[in-house]
């Protein structure tokens, strides 16, 4: 079963994720400190995450560990 959207929110904001100002519609662009990268991840809330979101996502956390 797929994650959900607010899932893979709330992990990078633990990371330390934040999310800019930017991005349309259900658009959002994220940025951490340590990462010269950003990151956007697109999807209503409730919507479930297809697999590259969440390959995305975790690559992005493991990036930004110490």
């Amino acid at each position: 079963m797929p994650r959900k959207i607010r899932q893979l929110i709330s992990d990078l904001e633990r990371a330390g994720w934040h999310i800019e100002i930017g991005g349309k519609g259900s658009h959002r662009k994220f940025a951490h400190p340590r990462s010269p990268r950003k990151l956007i991840l697109s999807g209503a809330a409730g919507n479930d995450a297809h697999h590259y979101q969440e390959k995305l996502v975790k690559s992005a956390i493991r990036a930004v560990q110490p």
